[in-house]
């Protein structure tokens, strides 16, 4: 079974409100014997003390290949004149896989103008994966939460990176030296992250539609491997204030639709209470059986 975990930390947050990374790779341990992990809100310079947390993890999780994307980099002191050239604040995402890495990609997501709501840019990190069943494509995204608008844009530049990503995938394309090798990007993808959406929302919808043209669309794996059930809750499972919301989901797993039939298991872990967010766990059957045989 090939294993990935998707969870926003929220910077390393513990339940006494400090970052604490080693709880959160003692939580990821716990939850799976993962292939490959989504984390959103890595941060670097934002809490007390100014932690590196992108290099934190990579120092704490030895044997995975590490990649990160900072979607918000930001001057220390940012209205200070000269604070350009002092210590920086950066949030961002990173993935950190036990398969071989062949290539990233880091995408700016869109930022249109919205006035009526605070915001901040966004990043979907994408690797494609050398995995014992094939080539592996993984994007772990982070939308924007105020703003429908920004979200709705994002949503749709989802969708051209997976026009892009198959084109890329089944079409040949001459190659070259150095930069301009042919690198593969894979078909099969997995696209995983907290989307600020709720299930059944017009950009969820807008997310899984069809393409029109040969590109698999998006399938949420909860839905096919629970089909008709409520997604399980991933946020404010521990929220005790007595004006929080009920329990909600934000937090999701799609599988290309060529992929999504070897989807065969997901799951949020509820125990975890420093994040607001949950941990996700998908296990999918990859490598194919077949190819397991063969060995």
């Amino acid at each position: 079974m090939f294993k990935l975990i998707t969870w926003n930390i929220q910077s390393g947050r513990s339940p006494d409100g400090k970052p604490d990374l080693g709880r959160v790779v003692a939580c990821l341990d716990r939850l799976a014997r993962h292939d490959v992990v989504c984390l959103q809100e890595v941060a670097s310079g934002f809490d007390p003390g100014g932690e590196d947390q992108f290099a934190a993890l990579r120092a704490c999780m030895p044997g995975h290949a590490a990649v990160s994307a900072i979607a918000c980099d930001l001057a220390a002191d940012a209205d200070r004149p000269g604070a350009a050239d002092g210590p920086r604040r950066r949030i961002g995402s990173m993935i950190l896989s036990r398969h071989p890495v062949l290539q990233v990609l880091r995408h700016s997501l869109p930022w249109p103008f919205d006035p009526a709501v605070p915001s901040m840019p966004r990043m979907a990190l994408e690797v494609t994966l050398a995995t014992p069943g094939g080539l592996l494509r993984v994007i772990s995204a982070h939308l924007e939460y105020f703003s429908y608008q920004q979200r709705l844009a994002q949503v749709e530049r989802l969708r051209e990176l997976q026009r892009e990503g198959r084109a890329h995938a089944v079409r040949a394309r001459p190659g070259g030296d150095g930069p301009f090798a042919a690198v593969p990007r894979a078909a099969p993808a997995l696209l995983a992250g907290d989307f600020n959406m709720l299930p059944g929302s017009p950009e969820h919808g807008r997310l899984l539609a069809p393409f029109g043209d040969d590109t698999p669309s998006w399938r949420d794996c909860w839905h096919v491997v629970q089909p008709g059930r409520r997604h399980a809750p991933t946020v404010g499972l521990h929220d005790l204030r007595p004006d929080a919301a009920p329990p909600f989901t934000f937090d999701y797993v799609f599988a290309s639709a060529d992929l999504a039939g070897r989807v065969r298991r997901m799951r949020v872990d509820a125990s975890e209470q420093g994040s607001a967010h949950q941990a996700v766990l998908v296990e999918l059957d990859w490598p194919p059986q077949q190819h397991q045989h063969q060995h």
